[in-house]
């Protein structure tokens, strides 16, 4: 089919289009309808059916005679380490350590904490918590001790696992302390942790709760596929909200699956021959969905990277990954192409090696600013793909369809809205933008399979979110328009989370460690274009009266305060003391107001302002200190 043909058909005739998708996945019991409405006034797909997402990775392919296909390659540069893993082998691995799992207690319905570096053993526990019918929660190794606390807290793990350290470039980040330390915090208190042990670095033990991974391995006995409900929860992934508490997302196990594998062919264009590489990290979205889950449901070879794209051990990381592992197609943050550009503008380091197993570049996870998207075409010389998706829907929204029908691509654009996605672009309430005019993005209800079902234990919060704004429809937080081709552009975000080299980060969140200083009577902070990351927070902070500190010395406690809080992942590192901030009469300082004057683009002031002049000077300092766009010196190593 054509990419309209499709995507008519999955917007009009939903139910029968993604019923017949679901027919391409190995079912328990297949579903005999696909989308219906629930009591909690939203829909469910494929209600009725049952199968097991590890099994679908899995077992489906070695019961069909591809066993001893490579289905995962793992490579790190900074341990000098490259395994290869069949599917005979990882189901090997992923069936003891879920009856490993299952001697600690973990059932159907637990949920279990997922802290671990990029290493193969984050992908077996994943895998082996969907094994079980468990849900699983990863969270990324970065973030620090409080903010593994705040999840603790909000999904209530039976279990932790985790490793002894991560790797960071030529850095050793000790992972059981930060570990401990959020036990110690959290008010639930899980009952075991399961710790895998690296040679870099060992750690100590609580001979009570601490279970060593392969000690618990050798003495399990393999794990069986649990049959779940195609509504059941697969996994809570948190991502930041306005209000600076995380929110949970839920993706279900039949929804995700069928969407997963529908994505690998008509987005990606991949087929079970090929080797498909996604540069993230299993702590983020990309990595549940395109590293761990859809290559291998698809019975493709996926890769995972402990490594950067410069530094582990220069700028051509990326280039060298290909030729070894004659990669046909990679995605990534455009993060890290301005990282690789900046340090290799001529790109000599890719004319050294092979490249010539690649067919596509896909990027995502922030805009792909026109400069990147061109140098990349330009050196890498295979086409260059944007899309848009979120950590709400679990895989793109808007794509070139590269797997249907590929497209002719416009620099700034996402592309065409993904079939299943009803993308309108709103006015107001149920009104359309004409072509061409931006306006909030929203998606028409329902959404299609594999996005979020809900937010863990607050479906409230979920509505009010996502589906309050606009009647009948799921709200992006988005700001864009479509063009007279039906190309999407996304212009920026409507809410405060700010984008970090491809990670949301909420600003509220920040305002409240810097609130908590005892010199800082209030704070905002905004992002601020950076060349490289995309953005980048900045904390602007009034001082209470009488206080008087050396403001770098202030800005250097402040900087502390947010890695210990959430940890390097933020790339706080600038701090400004200004005598005031612009505010309405009723005390709202104008953030909108503090994002135009970074952005250099035309302020609006309200008429509620309080005092007029104090824009003209934050608007002063803010040049003054190199807070308008674009501050390259503001560029950090997370």
């Amino acid at each position: 089919m054509t990419y309209k043909n499709e995507y008519i058909a999955s917007t009009q005739h939903p139910d029968e289009f993604w019923l017949k998708q679901a027919s391409n996945i190995a079912w328990f019991e297949p579903p005999l309808k696909g989308c219906q409405a629930t009591d909690n006034g939203y829909y469910d797909w494929f209600r009725g059916g049952q199968l097991n997402t590890s099994y679908l990775a899995l077992d489906h392919h070695v019961k069909n005679g591809r066993g001893e296909k490579t289905a995962l390659i793992y490579d790190s540069p900074v341990t000098q380490t490259t395994q290869y893993f069949t599917y005979n082998e990882l189901l090997s691995q992923v069936a003891a350590f879920a009856g490993g799992l299952s001697t600690l207690g973990v059932s159907k319905g637990d949920r279990v904490i997922i802290y671990m570096p990029m290493i193969p053993q984050a992908a077996v526990a994943m895998l082996a918590c969907a094994r079980l019918g468990a849900i699983h929660s990863v969270v990324f190794g970065g973030f620090a001790a409080n903010e593994l606390a705040v999840r603790i807290d909000d999904a209530k793990p039976k279990v932790i696992v985790t490793a002894s350290c991560g790797i960071e470039g030529t850095k050793i980040l000790p992972y059981k302390p930060l570990v401990d330390e959020a036990v110690s915090l959290a008010s639930h208190k899980p009952s075991a942790c399961v710790l895998f042990q690296r040679e870099q670095l060992t750690a100590k033990v609580d001979e009570e709760t601490d279970h060593d991974w392969n000690t618990l391995v050798e003495n399990s006995t393999p794990a069986a596929p649990v049959a779940v409900d195609a509504t059941d929860p697969l996994y809570v992934l948190y991502t930041s909200g306005t209000t600076g508490k995380p929110k949970g997302v839920v993706r279900d196990n039949g929804g995700h699956a069928v969407a997963l594998h529908y994505s690998m062919g008509a987005i990606y264009g991949i087929s079970e021959d090929d080797v498909f590489w996604a540069a993230s990290d299993v702590g983020w979205v990309v990595g549940h969905s395109y590293i761990v889950y859809a290559p291998l449901i698809k019975g493709a070879t996926t890769v995972l990277y402990e490594g950067k794209p410069v530094g582990t051990p220069d700028a051509g990381a990326f280039w060298r990954m290909i030729e070894n592992h004659k990669i046909n197609v990679l995605f990534a943050a455009p993060t890290a192409f301005r990282a690789i550009r900046k340090v290799d503008p001529d790109a000599e380091f890719f004319s050294k090696y092979d490249t010539s197993s690649l067919r596509t570049l896909f990027m995502a996870g922030e805009r792909l600013d026109p400069p990147t998207y061109y140098w990349a075409l330009e050196k890498i010389g295979v086409p260059v793909i944007d899309h848009w998706w979120q950590t709400e829907t679990g895989w793109p929204i808007c794509s070139n369809p590269m797997g249907l029908e590929p497209m002719d691509t416009k620099p700034g654009s996402s592309s065409v809205p993904t079939p299943g996605f009803n993308v309108k672009v709103l006015k107001g309430p149920n009104e359309e933008q004409t072509t061409g005019e931006k306006g909030a993005i929203a998606i028409k209800l329902p959404l299609p399979p594999g996005c979020l079902s809900t937010i863990w234990q607050d479906h409230q919060r979920f509505k009010d979110g996502y589906l309050r704004e606009f009647d009948g429809y799921y709200s992006t937080g988005d700001n864009g328009y479509v063009d007279e081709d039906g190309y999407v552009f996304i212009m920026g975000r409507t809410d405060d989370v700010i984008n970090v080299a491809g990670h949301r980060l909420s600003t509220g969140e920040m305002e409240e460690v810097l609130a908590a200083h005892p010199a800082v009577a209030e704070c905002s902070v905004i992002g601020v274009n950076d060349a490289l990351k995309g953005q980048l927070p900045v904390g602007l902070v009034l001082l209470k009266d009488g206080v008087s500190v050396d403001e770098k010395e202030l800005e250097k406690a402040l900087v502390q305060r947010v890695r210990d809080a959430i940890g390097p992942v933020a790339c706080f590192k600038r701090a400004i003391v200004v005598e005031r901030l612009p505010k309405t009469r009723s005390g709202k300082i104008l953030r909108k107001l503090l994002r135009q004057i970074a952005a250099n683009e035309t302020v609006s002031v309200p008429s509620t302002i309080d005092d007029p002049a104090s824009v003209k000077e934050i608007e002063s300092l803010m040049r003054q200190k190199g807070l308008v766009e674009v501050s390259n010196s503001l560029n950090c190593e997370a």
